[in-house]
């Protein structure tokens, strides 16, 4: 069976409880790199969607971040995340990357 590296962060977090804040914070510090490394690659996927965008409404695209938003409290809850954190993560980082994906879609060439 292979394991993903979901899988492998998710076994090192449960193994054991910190025993130090040293070390809590050393798995905060952890998680936080796996976290910059996903971020990066949503990025790029980010910006390759403003290519295929028509207009800034669609790079907008209000209902599909309700859809996203309402999927991830899902998600949170049946990992044990408060889903009103969630929500507040993924909202500071959907409008975050709609920035992104605004200045791309403008520099994109017209005639997509």
């Amino acid at each position: 069976m292979v394991r993903c590296r979901q899988d492998v962060v998710r076994e090192e977090w449960a193994v054991a409880e910190p025993g130090s804040l040293d070390e809590v914070r050393a798995r905060i510090d952890a998680l936080d790199g796996e976290l910059v490394r996903l971020l990066a690659q949503r990025q790029a996927l980010v910006r390759a969607a403003a290519g295929f965008k028509v207009d800034e409404s669609a790079v907008r695209a209000p209902d599909r971040v309700e859809r996203v938003v309402a999927g991830v409290r899902r998600r949170a809850v049946a990992e044990g995340l408060s889903p009103d954190v969630a929500e507040a993560v993924w909202r500071a980082m959907i409008g975050a990357f709609i920035d992104v994906e605004l200045v791309e879609h403008r520099r994109a060439p017209t005639g997509r």
